[in-house]
């Protein structure tokens, strides 16, 4: 509790977190949340999880889609992004992340506890699904992975700079490699302006420290796949220079699930929800119908648990 006449924790914009929904995780920092409840009775829950130095806010349109077919979707800004408090674009392991997940995930199960869950996961966000699936292969009903960091990209990740970044971990593990090129996010110039606009995104340099723990991320992961037999939906674009489509095959060669797809898009940029009008829409479409096909036809609307 704090101390009377205290000062209520605010976010990085100087709101507090009295006015914003927000979790509280294990290190004590507060993680905005962002809510899209059906008017409906829910017939399952959809966690949505952001790619690195962006948030959850430029999700809504995909939330809304889904909110009118009854999911109840929910996200929150990963620690250090967006609205949520902590060091910017630094993770001092990237099991925080899957960890926060969790519990998001597990507090929701607790008020929706019949209801079948799916994730849907962009680039760094899709390795943080990947890994939380990983962790909990039982728990859901499907994975949608769109333009998801499997494998580092192996033109920007070659031995030698691998073997750099280790050393500079070890040595300055705050220096700044280079930043995220917006202009690889899509081909529509509109969307790439929105990026560029958005005081919520990051737009700084990414630590060397950042780029170590996404090498682990992608190493476990590699791992990881030959276990993977939960359902999931893989989508990636062949002309993604920011997460290579090599993961993406990579994971649907090896992974043993009975219930996987991948669907490539012909000279698609990484983030094909926000790539051009027709590609977007498809994506909707292609996401909003896979995971409504497998929502069990015996699983009922279900009221709130108190």
């Amino acid at each position: 509790m704090p101390e009377p006449g205290a000062s209520p924790r605010q976010s990085p914009q100087g709101v507090p977190y009295t006015e914003l929904q927000h979790i509280v995780n294990a290190d004590g920092l507060h993680l905005f949340c962002r809510y899209w409840e059906p008017t409906s009775q829910p017939r399952a829950l959809v966690f949505i999880v952001h790619g690195a130095g962006e948030h959850c806010g430029p999700y809504d349109e995909i939330a809304q889609r889904l909110k009118e077919l009854s999911l109840l979707v929910f996200a929150h800004d990963h620690v250090g992004h967006g609205q949520s408090e902590g060091d910017r674009m630094n993770v001092k392991d990237f099991q925080v992340y899957i960890r926060d997940s969790l519990q998001h995930i597990d507090l929701m199960k607790s008020r929706y506890p019949d209801l079948p869950i799916f994730i849907l996961g962009h680039s760094m966000g899709g390795a943080i699904s990947i890994l939380t699936a990983c962790e909990r292969p039982n728990d859901f009903a499907g994975v949608v992975l769109i333009a998801p960091m499997v494998q580092m990209n192996p033109e920007s990740a070659t031995p030698f700079k691998v073997f750099m970044a280790k050393v500079l971990n070890h040595m300055v593990p705050s220096v700044t490699l280079g930043s995220i090129e917006s202009k690889w996010i899509s081909r529509d110039k509109k969307q790439v302006e929105a990026y560029d606009s958005d005081e919520l995104n990051f737009h700084g340099g990414l630590r060397v420290s950042f780029g170590v723990q996404l090498m682990g991320a992608a190493a476990r992961i590699e791992k990881e796949i030959p276990t993977i037999s939960w359902p999931f939906y893989l989508l990636h674009g062949d002309v993604d220079k920011l997460c290579h489509i090599g993961g993406s095959r990579m994971m649907f060669e090896k992974a043993p699930s009975s219930d996987k797809k991948l669907k490539v898009y012909e000279g698609g940029y990484h983030a094909l929800h926000h790539d051009l009008p027709e590609v977007a829409e498809s994506v909707l479409k292609e996401v909003t119908g896979w995971i409504t096909e497998r929502i069990p036809a015996d699983s009922p609307p279900q009221q709130q648990d108190s």
